[in-house]
């Protein structure tokens, strides 16, 4: 027992001293740990990325919509199965939505070097107005309409922004030069207020802003047009439907917007002139003209055949826009209150009127009606930049550009630091030259349509939209709100026909009549 504890001691002793020994030849003190450092120029929330001159920005938000009698963020009931109010029209749509942001800054001898990108996660019940069985994901009409894929578990990424800024310049897909601050959110939440220009979500672009100094600035910039400045092209040698629509016959992009503004800003708000230049074309003068039955996988109208490249084409034209802006700010209604307006004029460029979130919509709206041996009512309007009717088929072959005007804004009034109510609405105008009416009521007008006596054909309407907005916030960054919305089609038809509109609506007598939609939106969001 005496010879084991020896041994055993004489052992400690040995790795004690090893330990010892290798001890010794550490540094005397370890690299310090480097934690993450605070960023202070650029604003609240940045920090330094470990290793790096580079300050980042991590945020977003949480957003839970549902719209009744809409479609979703607060879509009128203005066209598809809502616009019908058949069997199929959903009473509310559904969408939850988390944004992630990231910033990225880095001080330069050029100036401040910056990336912004936000991407949303996001399932929507359906993201389509159109929603009988034809329309559903799966189906072959719907192709691969990533705002259709929600299955359950599904969903999908939608991206925003994804900019460089560098010396002045961005590139990438962020706002337009063309638009307001406030784009087309005077005070609402609906993506849907009409009237003026729209990229909230970005359009891919090369732009540079230049500062003046005292407030004033200038940018200008060029345009990708393909996603967001372009409306349709109707060819008229190709029939057009019950409400006014056709295949859409626009050419390839050749040429991109042109696009700039001049700003003021100053303690008292903002004041801004915009400006933008579109070039409009259409593809061929023979066209398929016959549509893909619904739910079926065929050639869709206006879509190309073997004899499209021989026919000939109208000649491209440029059109444009110009909007004016002001936002007046600390009215002496209350703290923070203030007013938003912008008006706008468009020729070939009615993106920049009728302008959403989404794809700007023509309409096709239905009722009530008390005319004798009417089925139901109807209204509609079709947005295009320009039609033409080939020379082959008795017109003049010239693209004829179409015009269109609007005005927005809205009263921003904060009754508390909790509470605040927004007064909103937007007037928008369509209007077609008369060689273009002729053109298109020879087409519309067929005897098959047996119209009445006192039928008149104009295809010029405007719209209306009026809404209040209140928001509740209980704790900072979190917002509650609910936005009540009435919209007008104030359509130019008079009389009667027998028109054969969308499935399931019957082939009757129909009296053409202005219609109204009103829709309620309910937001909860949480800012981070």
């Amino acid at each position: 027992m005496k010879a084991m504890r020896t041994l055993v001691l004489g052992s400690a002793a040995g790795l004690i001293a090893i330990s010892g020994a290798q001890a010794a030849d550490l540094p005397v003190k370890a690299k310090a740990v480097e934690y993450v450092r605070i960023c202070s120029l650029y604003g609240a929330g940045f920090f330094f990325i470990p290793g790096t001159d580079t300050c980042i920005k991590l945020g977003g938000y949480f957003r839970a919509d549902v719209t009744f009698n809409g479609s979703t963020h607060g879509q009128p009931a203005w066209n598809g199965d809502l616009g019908e109010q058949n069997r199929y029209h959903d009473y509310y749509a559904a969408r939850s939505r988390l944004a992630l942001t990231v910033d990225t800054r880095t001080a330069s001898e050029y100036g401040v070097v910056r990336t912004f990108m936000q991407a949303n996660i996001q399932f929507t019940t359906q993201g389509s107005n159109t929603v009988n069985p034809a329309n559903f994901t799966a189906s072959p009409a719907a192709g691969t309409n990533t705002a259709l894929l929600n299955q359950p578990g599904e969903g999908y990424v939608a991206t925003e922004y994804i900019f460089l800024q560098f010396a002045g310049f961005t590139f990438g897909k962020s706002a337009s030069a063309y638009a307001t601050p406030w784009q087309g959110f005077p005070g609402n939440i609906s993506s849907f207020l009409l009237g003026g220009q729209n990229t909230d979500t970005g359009v891919n672009n090369i732009q540079y802003t230049a500062q003046f100094g005292n407030g004033v600035s200038g940018t200008i910039g060029l345009d990708d047009p393909v996603v967001w400045d372009r409306t349709a092209v109707y060819n008229l040698s190709l029939p057009l439907n019950a409400t006014l629509n056709s295949g859409n016959a626009y050419a390839g992009a050749h040429a991109p917007d042109i696009v700039g503004n001049i700003r003021v800003d100053q303690a008292w708000g903002l004041f801004q002139v915009s400006a933008a230049a579109h070039e409009v074309s259409g593809s061929y003068n023979i066209l398929n003209a016959v549509a893909a039955p619904a739910g079926s996988v065929g050639v869709a109208g206006a879509s190309p055949t073997a004899l499209s490249e021989i026919s000939g084409h109208p000649e491209t034209k440029w059109g444009g826009s110009v909007m004016a802006a002001l936002q007046i700010k600390n009215l002496p209604t209350g703290p923070a209150d203030d007013f938003k307006i912008d008006a706008s004029y468009a020729k070939g460029e009615t993106k920049n009127v009728i302008s959403t979130a989404a794809a700007s919509p023509s309409f096709a709206m239905f009722g009530g009606t008390s005319a004798a041996g009417a089925y139901q009512s109807i209204g509609f309007g079709a947005t295009t930049d320009a039609v033409y009717l080939p020379v082959a088929n008795g017109g003049d072959g010239s693209l004829h550009l179409t015009t269109a005007y609007g005005v927005r804004g809205a009263f921003n009034h904060n009754w508390n630091p909790n509470w605040s109510t927004s007064l909103f609405g937007s007037y928008s105008a369509v209007r077609y030259d008369g060689t273009a009416k002729a053109f298109m009521c020879a087409n519309y007008t067929t005897p098959a349509k047996a119209v009445s006596a006192d039928y008149v054909c104009n295809p010029d309407y405007n719209v209306s939209q009026l809404g209040v907005i209140t928001r509740w916030v209980p704790v900072k960054n979190l917002t509650f709100s609910a936005e009540v919305q009435w919209f007008h089609l104030d359509q130019m038809f008079q009389g009667t026909a027998v028109l054969g509109p969308a499935a399931p609506k019957p082939t009757a007598r129909y009296e053409f009549k202005d219609q109204d939609a009103v829709s309620l939106q309910i937001r909860a969001q949480r800012n981070f």
